[in-house]
Parts: C-alpha cells; structure tokens; sequence
C-alpha cells in the first residue's frame, strides 16, 4: 500500500488565546484557526481579507501538525479549545477531520461555524458546531434544500453540540430568524446584532449596546421567541473593531 496524503489547509491567521465573543461557546478562551476561502460574499462581512484576495499572500497551506505545532507556539498548554473559522471551513474536506482528530488526541475541544451551505461528514466530529445562516442584509440567498439536509442530518445522526446563530441588523433579518426558529424549532437559537461598521476606529461599544437594546426589545415582546438567546459580539465590545482578538 502506498503512503497516505494528509490534505493540508489553507490558514490565512492564527491567533490566541482569547475569549470566544460569540454563539454557545461565548466566554470560553480559545485559540483561532481562520481558513482562507468562502462561496459567499456577505455584505457587511468582518472577515473579507479571507475570500476576497486582499491579504491572499497570507495564506499558508499547513498539514494538521505543523497547525498543532504553532498554535503550541503561541500558547503552550494554555488552551483546550480551538475555534475552526473562515471564511467558510466548510469549503475544505478531510483536512479539517484530521485536524479535529489531532486536537482530541490531545483532548481539546474543536468549535466551528459555518453558514450552512455545504456539508461536510466531520460536521459530526465537532465538538460545538455553531450553523450561522445570513439574513437578507448580508445580500446572499439562503439554500433551504441544503440547509434542511444539513440540519436533518445532525438531529438524526450527529454526536456534536449543534445551534444556530443569525445576525440581525435590520426588522428582515428578525423576521429571518424567526423563520429560522419557526423551521428548526427543537434547534438552540442565538440572535446577535450586527456591527453596521466594521472599520470604525476606537471604542464603538456605545453604538453596540445600543444595537444590542433594540435587539433585546424585538425578542421580549415576541411571544414566538421565548426560547431564542440574545447575545451581544463580546469581542466587539472589549476589543472593537481591533484584529486578531
């Protein structure tokens, strides 16, 4: 038999530890794997450097190990957990399966989010696998056929912690999440304002809170809704629009 070939990823930014701002994992501190590449073109995306050829000649292609091997780098033990982020990760194939194997082999828990436009069987293999379909703000159609797929395959099949998170800017995109709600309703839910200005300098927490009350006020007065969670970008908060945080 001839050798196996480890796929290896395309990374773009590795960074940690820090605190997880978003989604189940909030509050937990972790390391960050961003992979290059995304099939959408959002349109307040706060990750474009990963898709549309700004910072191209970042990119590395890394095997799983030598990923192990910088985070450890950068971290030594003081972590066990390692967000998988885009871009979309989902793009890749078994090369983020053979990473997700390498951090359990070591016992650290792997975090990923993803829009829902493309499966992947590691999906079952992810320790919290957070499922972030794009309302019409972000100005991409949402392929229902594949998000239905995606969403039956995990309730019947899955061993990972799966939800799903929508951003909301505008009353559209609530309605999308409630659609969202309405459809998967067994499914744990988290709303998250957007950030309208991801280029903003300096503190920009005033402008997030205030989003994040308006937020707040759509979901208490909305019976449908009892059980969505409502979170602030923790990160955009302590941090604002900084990289690598």
């Amino acid at each position: 038999m001839g050798a196996v070939t480890v796929s290896k990823l395309p990374v773009i930014e590795m960074f940690g530890p820090t605190i997880q701002g978003e989604g189940a994992v909030i509050g937990v501190k972790t390391m960050f794997v961003r992979t290059y590449g995304c099939d959408y073109r959002c349109s307040w995306c706060d990750s474009a450097f990963t898709w549309d050829g700004s910072a191209k000649d970042k990119v590395k292609m890394l095997l799983p190990e030598e990923i192990m091997d910088e985070l450890t780098l950068l971290a030594g033990d003081n972590f066990d957990c390692v967000t998988i982020s885009g871009g979309n990760p989902a793009l890749i194939g078994e090369g983020v399966g053979t990473f997700i194997d390498l951090l359990h082999e070591r016992g650290i828990q792997a975090a990923i989010e993803t829009q829902g436009s493309r499966w992947q069987d590691w999906f079952y293999d992810v320790d919290v696998l957070t499922i972030s379909p794009k309302p019409p703000s972000s100005g991409m159609k949402t392929d229902w056929k594949m998000l239905d797929g995606i969403m039956n395959k995990l309730k019947t099949q899955g061993k990972s912690a799966y939800s799903l998170k929508v951003v909301v800017f505008n009353d559209e995109d609530y309605q999308y999440a409630k659609s969202i709600h309405t459809r998967y309703p067994e499914v744990p839910i988290f709303l998250q304002p957007g950030n309208d200005d991801v280029t903003e300098e300096g503190d920009i927490s005033a402008r997030l809170l205030g989003r994040l009350e308006w937020l707040f006020n759509l979901v208490i007065a909305d019976s449908e809704m009892n059980k969505a969670r409502v979170l602030p970008q923790l990160h955009a908060l302590i941090w604002h629009n900084k990289r690598g945080k």
